[in-house]
């Protein structure tokens, strides 16, 4: 398992836990306002050995009772599975973040019980999902297709889009609602440039404008909430 950097300690990560989160390298997206764009594209050059990783769980036992795992894409990788199992087998929970693209791993990923909790991003409206991903025909059955797994199985999660001016419209939540319709949680997260974006130029909605999408959204999904505006 390829690691890309760890952050100790995360009280925000992972609901609920005290935690680490562990990132991973790659990505089959390039959204233009990715945060993370030495990730994504493979060039931080920061590299942690599993061996090391779990060397620093076993000193955190007691204090940590979570871990957190983003990236990147951390489907991406083929032995996910493997590492989240050996998470698992030393008693911590597990938090999975995913952009959805990778319906099989999550389905095994989930019926192995690997996952605790999983945070899946909805970047956009089915018809702005180009734009926000940065390609010109992004293959949307797969995302559908993991919707469906979380929404219609039994273990806890949450979705999740970072609106973003310029890539974002308010009818692009209004058709987000009508996608996700339902009683799961599904938080519009507030846009921070990083100074480490793949694209630029771009801005967050003020606080008066999210609160409208919001509004679209709880229309189709009551328990939408505003994060980090």
């Amino acid at each position: 398992m390829e690691l890309a950097g760890l952050q100790k300690l995360t009280l925000l990560d992972y609901p609920g836990h005290m935690a680490c989160t562990v990132f991973t390298h790659g990505c089959n997206l390039r959204c233009p306002f990715c945060h993370n764009a030495g990730l994504v594209v493979r060039e931080n050059g920061y590299i942690i050995k599993t061996e090391e990783f779990f060397e620093f769980l076993e000193k955190r036992r007691g204090i940590l009772d979570g871990v957190a795992i983003t990236g990147g894409e951390p489907l991406l990788h083929a032995d996910i599975s493997e590492f989240m199992a050996e998470i698992k087998k030393r008693g911590f929970n597990v938090k999975l973040d995913t952009n959805g693209f990778f319906p099989e791993r999550l389905e095994s990923v989930l019926a192995r019980g690997l996952a605790d909790y999983v945070a899946m991003d909805i970047k956009s409206s089915r018809q702005g999902y180009a734009k926000a991903v940065g390609s010109a025909s992004p293959d949307i059955s797969r995302v559908e297709k993991s919707v469906s797994l979380l929404m219609n199985g039994n273990v806890d999660f949450e979705f999740r889009t970072t609106a973003v001016k310029g890539i974002h419209t308010l009818r692009d939540f209004e058709q987000i609602g009508e996608w996700i319709a339902g009683d799961e949680k599904y938080f519009i997260q507030h846009f921070t440039d990083s100074g480490d974006l793949i694209g630029g130029g771009f801005e967050a909605f003020g606080e008066a404008e999210s609160a409208e999408l919001l509004e679209a959204v709880q229309k189709r999904v009551p328990k939408a909430e505003l994060r980090g505006i």
